[in-house]
């Protein structure tokens, strides 16, 4: 009696004779040969004839067809992919994690421009005059500033070296003085002559012949020159190494001067400002004690 949940089903094979039993009638042997086929309900046994003779190619070999008519496609958006990929990592890096699309508020040197063609052209040399039309006022000029005879273009921060900013004192000029005196309007000017006495003790003679011979004092005053100089050095050094590790500012060149320069300018006087913090020699700390 046949199954009610399968239909059995029987295809024959080709008929070939089976000649290895004597007497065996080809309808014995064709029987013997055949074999079953399950047919599950509501499935009708594949045939090729219901796709057109066509078998129909499995979801992964379709996509690897796909894949062989089109590579170049596919190589082309690998590479774009991954130059994308470190162009970010690259920019990460390089901004010390400021941006990932390169859009760096101060980028490197060598990623700028200007710094390739001041590189090519290598530095210039700027009279003072000549130094005087790069102040700001001229909005298609850079801004350049120079500071102990070094140029360097300051055109970033134009809002601040630029007219009406808070330092345009110092934009077309080298003022050296001014950035260890302070004085910003007096002393817009490279002449350093002097300068070390905003950093001596004012002479007072009531209490120095009390404290010292005149030797002592003579090599006292030596020693307060010598720390004196190196304070102005020290001083004038923090503000030329700020422009000259700047990432912001461009180095651009120096101010050419004559050699005698300094002998035709008269020696500045200190400015009230920077001698207003000058005192009177204190007496040695064992004299203090006693008296």
């Amino acid at each position: 009696m046949a199954d009610t949940d399968t239909v059995r089903r029987r295809k024959p094979e080709p008929k070939t004779a089976l000649t290895n039993e004597p007497g065996r009638d080809t309808a014995s042997a064709t029987e013997d040969s055949e074999v079953e086929e399950i047919i599950r309900p509501g499935f009708p046994p594949h045939s090729e004839s219901q796709n057109g003779g066509k078998k129909k190619k499995a979801p992964k070999r379709r996509i690897e067809d796909e894949d062989e008519s089109n590579p170049w496609l596919l190589d082309i958006l690998r590479v774009i992919s991954f130059l994308f990929l470190a162009s970010c990592g690259l920019s990460y890096l390089i901004s010390n994690g400021e941006s990932f699309f390169w859009g760096m508020s101060h980028p490197p040197n060598y990623l700028q421009l200007e710094w390739w063609k001041s590189q090519l052209r290598g530095p210039i040399y700027l009279t003072p005059a000549e130094l005087a039309a790069f102040d700001g006022t001229d909005e298609s000029k850079p801004i350049y500033l120079a500071i102990n005879n070094t140029i360097y273009d300051v055109s970033a921060n134009r809002r601040t070296y630029g007219p009406g900013g808070s330092y345009h004192v110092f934009a077309g000029v080298d003022a050296s003085r001014a950035y260890v005196t302070g004085c910003f309007a007096e002393d817009r000017t490279p002449d350093m002559r002097g300068v070390e006495e905003m950093f001596l003790p004012l002479d007072d003679p009531a209490v120095d012949n009390k404290y010292w011979t005149p030797e002592e004092l003579k090599q006292l005053k030596r020693k307060e020159m010598e720390e004196a100089l190196k304070k102005v050095n020290d001083a004038l050094k923090h503000w030329v190494n700020f422009f000259g590790k700047s990432k912001k500012y461009r180095f651009v060149g120096y101010v050419k001067r004559d050699k005698d320069w300094l002998k035709k300018e008269p020696a500045p006087k200190l400015c009230e400002a920077a001698g207003r913090g000058r005192t009177p020699r204190s007496p040695p700390e064992e004299d203090k004690k006693k008296h």
